[in-house]
């Protein structure tokens, strides 16, 4: 069987483009970094303001909300109609959101923060991940990897300097992240004349190469409905980690905040080394193949961290971080080169749905955890990694493509 398919042939003097590569994962960093701040305060702020465990899933969904309904419709746009300089636009939202949380006086303000917060993550992660594919040189799996590596390393860095600010000087601290946001429009402006300069100009010189798909349309859809269960998969289980984690370990190992953050810092650190590793070895020996292993080989170590002891418990989550996460740059390719030409909307849709399924799975989590237990939820969820045999109904990537002119965009 073969899939559609889409690679942008560049000058091969020019191959990928490292500068803008690294720019983009810098300003993933800095982006995630900040939006990391969200979960690695809910102690913080459940304490301040009261919280339940349902209404601080509710923060989560606010967030998530605004971030994945509104990012397939950014990438449909930017598809359409390129937005070079709507990157550092979205990031002023960021730094609004940043403003706003740091003296919300009261819960509903606390929603319309994480609500702005997630309007700069909707606009900023299609938009990059187009620029990535641009700047890549036909490398997908390796631009992949570095941009999303980016914004893993900036999530795990976001829980440690709040132990050290935010848990220090409280909430009003949050304000000063808002020169991080500073830092990233100007970098993301510089990201955007590049992109009109040079980006659109190498692929309206260029040829691009589209991929006629044999596969029939039934089975197309049945591979994009098994990649949205994986993704709901990873998701739904790192929804359970990263928004209450640090409540599982205080209220079972008696860990204080920073420690308890601080291991959240290492699961979150693993899920950098394992996007990293993905993305590559994705290009080398197949998506399909890394989709397969990475999901469905978390189960034995998220089934064995329930009952494990403190110790293993940080040993698991680093190993369970570092396998499960190198399916996403795949994921992301894969379904790029499903539907050529869509790449905004793709990237989109798939960012948009996997932040949507840890915003709502926040949410049901935080009332089963209401309900039960925080333990019980991590119980229930380490079953989740099973659905990874769905990736046997994935086609093999063999494609057969031709060559179109592109028209040039001014």
């Amino acid at each position: 069987m073969s899939q559609a398919s889409e690679t942008v042939r560049f000058p091969a003097v020019e191959g990928t483009t490292f500068g803008v590569l690294l720019s983009i994962s810098f300003c993933h960093l800095l982006n995630d970094m900040m939006q990391a701040l969200l979960p690695a305060i809910y102690p913080t702020l459940k304490a301040q303001f009261h919280l339940s465990f349902a209404q601080v899933g509710f923060v989560t969904l606010a967030f998530q909300c605004t971030a994945s309904l509104l990012q397939p419709a950014v990438g449909l746009a930017a598809d359409r109609r390129p937005m070079p300089f709507s990157l550092s636009g979205g990031m002023v939202f960021t730094l609004l959101g940043l403003l706003l949380l740091s003296v919300a006086p009261n819960y509903p303000v606390l929603l319309i923060s994480a609500s702005i917060m997630g309007i700069g993550s909707a606009v900023f992660h299609p938009e990059s991940s187009r620029v990535a594919r641009m700047a890549s040189g036909g490398k997908h799996g390796l631009a992949q990897s570095l941009f999303q590596v980016g914004g893993n390393i900036g999530s795990a860095f976001g829980p440690l300097t709040a132990a050290v600010v935010v848990a220090t000087w409280g909430q009003k601290s949050i304000a000063w992240y808002s020169a991080i946001a500073l830092i990233a429009i100007l970098v993301l402006w510089n990201v955007g004349v590049w992109y009109k300069n040079h980006g659109l100009r190498r692929i309206a010189a260029a040829h691009r190469e589209v991929s006629i798909s044999t596969l029939p349309r039934q089975k197309l859809i049945v591979a994009f409905v098994v990649l949205v269960v994986l993704i709901f998969t990873k998701y739904l289980y790192l929804a359970s980690i990263s928004s209450y984690f640090t409540f599982y370990l205080i209220q079972r190992f008696h860990l204080s905040i920073e420690g308890a953050q601080l291991h959240l810092f290492i699961f979150l650190a693993a899920i950098a080394v394992g996007t990293i590793i993905g993305g590559p070895l994705g290009d080398r020996i197949g998506r399909r193949t890394i989709i397969w292993f990475s999901i469905l080989g978390a189960l034995p170590f998220t089934l064995m961290m329930p009952y494990a002891n403190l110790f293993w418990t940080g040993v698991l989550s680093f190993i369970i971080g570092c396998v499960i996460a190198s399916a996403f740059p795949a994921i992301v390719v894969f379904g790029q080169e499903l539907l050529p030409g869509r790449v905004g909307m793709v990237s989109g849709a798939f960012f948009g749905f996997a932040f949507g399924m840890g915003g709502l799975g926040a949410a049901i989590l935080g009332k089963i955890a209401d309900l039960t237990s925080i333990e019980f939820v991590y119980r229930t969820c380490a079953v989740l990694p099973v659905l990874g045999v769905l990736a046997v109904f994935l086609p093999e990537v063999t494609p057969v493509s031709h060559k179109v002119r592109v028209r040039r965009i001014e």
